[in-house]
């Protein structure tokens, strides 16, 4: 029994799908299916079901996959020891990053990291908050921002920063937006995320407590600016509560002053990675940088 078929049973099992897995492992389709082979071969059990266009866990697999997440740990706190008798932090850190840099601190964490750990080889990767998520949960990325209602159950994470967000709706919306109650608020018109972005995840939580869905005419990314586009009246957005209220101020948007919706801002990283001496020393970084002292 390999490593590196306990790493590819893993990740199959964490994202269901062969291809994506062999992408996320470097290494191609028929060889994350021949390392599963002679794993299910060696153990003498089939972990997967495996039935044209899916791939799924067997009793089994499902029964294994935790003691192979052990494993997996235990190999990496192993490594983690050696590297740090060694002295040195060598390889690759690649941190997914969300939303706006300056608000997350990423310069000031990069330089740190730049000054501390010379010889590793660091890399961001933009994304979607929940996209995000899934590659650290199939250890793709070593950490990522996220942004959600807390640290989701598949990662490890450390809470950075509470956000709060506004609904916000052009200035000429001010009349009726002011009297709306929560049925008036969902059947204006909205401006929508693509599903895996943050906002997108807050805004269909926001309206499915009330048991309602937004009238969502426009999805669009960061790179469309919610905030432009309230502000030029196509319709209502979920924005930060620090861009709002100025925006607010200068009676370029109204805010709906009945509701605020809180997210977390935390750093997540894999389950397998808690003694990876460069997730170890990014996250110290972090709690300096951030002030946190736990």
């Amino acid at each position: 029994m390999e490593i590196y078929q306990l790493r590819a049973f893993v990740t199959v099992a964490k994202l269901g799908h062969l291809t994506r897995a062999a992408e996320v492992l470097h290494v191609t389709q028929p060889a994350v299916t021949a390392q599963i082979k002679a794993l299910e071969e060696e153990l003498g059990i089939t972990l997967f079901d495996r039935r044209p266009g899916r791939i799924m866990l067997t009793r089994a697999g499902e029964l294994m996959l935790a003691d192979a997440e052990q494993v997996l740990a235990a190999a990496g706190s192993l490594l983690g020891k050696a590297k740090d008798m060694k002295g040195k932090v060598t390889g690759a850190l690649v941190i997914g990053t969300v939303g706006d840099p300056d608000s997350l601190r990423l310069g000031s964490l990069l330089n740190s990291l730049v000054q501390t750990l010379p010889l590793l080889d660091i890399k961001t990767r933009h994304g979607h908050a929940e996209e995000l998520r899934d590659l650290v949960a199939a250890e793709a990325l070593q950490g990522a921002f996220y942004i959600g209602p807390n640290i989701p159950r598949e990662v490890l994470g450390v809470p950075l920063q509470t956000i709060q967000y506004r609904i916000a709706g052009p200035f000429g919306f001010r009349p009726r937006l002011l009297h709306a109650g929560w049925r008036e608020i969902a059947g204006m018109p909205w401006i929508g995320a693509p599903a895996q972005h943050h906002a997108q995840t807050l805004l269909k939580d926001m309206f499915a407590r009330q048991g309602l869905t937004p009238n969502t005419v426009l999805e669009s990314d960061e790179a469309a600016s919610p905030h432009s586009l309230v502000r030029s009246g196509v319709g209502l957005a979920l924005l930060r509560e620090d861009i709002a209220v100025p925006a607010s101020e200068r009676d370029e948007v109204v805010i709906w002053p009945h509701t605020r919706v809180a997210a977390l801002l935390s750093f997540i990283y894999p389950k397998t990675a808690e003694h990876d001496p460069a997730v170890i020393a990014t996250l110290s970084q972090l709690r300096t940088i951030w002030g946190l002292t736990h």
